[in-house]
């Protein structure tokens, strides 16, 4: 079952979109086993999007295995995005991910983003992914 984002119950999609949520993002190693780390994310209308240097663990196993889900917490409140992503690796097209991501998370201070696009993201192989949701749960607990 498709669950388009635009779909999303507006309480879920403000949860998503509240400033300064990390996800946790889990990906299939190559032997079958779990691997999770925390990323930043950006809601979209086609799905969540997010974006990584290249040779880290994460990029490598979805591009290998596209199933990812991705979990947003606050406490026991929690939305669990599942599915499968789509690879964005044209090179202008990430590097205005990444920039777009380190603006929203670092919002409060300008400077520091427009420095980390600048001397560290800017000088990367970047690559993009949109998580594009099968499912969506949601605990409120």
């Amino acid at each position: 079952m498709s669950e388009a984002i635009s779909q999303l119950d507006p309480a879920v999609r403000r949860f998503l979109e509240e400033p300064g949520r990390f996800g946790v993002l889990a990906t299939v190693n190559p032997d079958g086993t779990p691997h999770q780390c925390v990323v930043w994310y950006r809601l979209t209308d086609g799905g969540l999007l997010l974006n990584s240097a290249e040779g880290r663990r994460w990029p490598t196993n979805l591009r290998r295995d596209p199933r990812a889900s991705l979990l947003v917490e606050d406490a026991y409140r929690y939305v669990v995005v599942r599915g499968d992503v789509a690879v964005i690796d044209d090179r202008e097209q990430t590097q205005a991910d990444i920039a777009g991501l380190a603006r929203l998370y670092h919002r409060d201070d300008p400077d520091a983003a427009e420095r980390l696009i600048r001397e560290v993201f800017g000088t990367q192989q970047r690559v993009s992914f949109l998580l594009r949701p099968r499912s969506v749960g949601v605990h409120q607990d």
